[in-house]
């Protein structure tokens, strides 16, 4: 295998990797019960994912708005929308900004789509730490994850 130099890379063109891939998605699952772990445990307005949640949470309300207008659209992620071409250049922005501000800002993660539901196939979807941060540094500031809370309280 040959390696580029950073310039020539191009990552819409990249090879994926099978063990990488698995090796990856190991440690987004585990996050994932960490994080969900937290969630039974503590309330979500309690809960603080980094040293900097009040700059990501400032910075996210700033950069994207439309998500704050009707907080059913952090509720429940509409991935496509997420992932369309005009906000993947938007998030590709947002998360550059972390670059050295939070380790593995650009690590895959585990978001659940919606708020209400745990993790599971039908109710998670793959996105960068940055994104992951983001959205539920708001869900829970907003009350959003309140919900989730309860329901996993009182199933333990």
């Amino acid at each position: 295998m040959s390696i580029l130099p950073v310039n020539k890379f191009d990552p819409n063109k990249a090879e994926n990797h099978e063990d990488i891939e698995k090796q990856f998605a190991v440690v987004a699952v585990k996050h994932a019960q960490i994080y969900w772990g937290l969630l039974e445990k503590i309330n979500p307005r309690l809960i603080r994912l980094t040293q900097i949640d009040d700059e990501i949470f400032a910075d996210f309300q700033s950069q994207f708005p439309e998500l704050f207008y009707n907080t059913e659209t952090l509720a429940v992620i509409d991935e496509d929308n997420m992932k369309n071409a005009r906000n993947k250049a938007r998030w590709r922005n947002f998360i550059q900004a972390y670059q050295q501000k939070v380790q593995d800002y650009n690590f895959g993660s585990l978001l659940r789509t919606n708020s209400r539901g745990e993790y599971g196939e039908e109710n998670t979807i793959f996105v960068t730490r940055m994104q992951f941060l983001a959205v539920e540094i708001a869900r829970n500031r907003l009350g959003l994850n309140d919900e989730a809370h309860a329901n996993a309280k009182a199933e333990k």
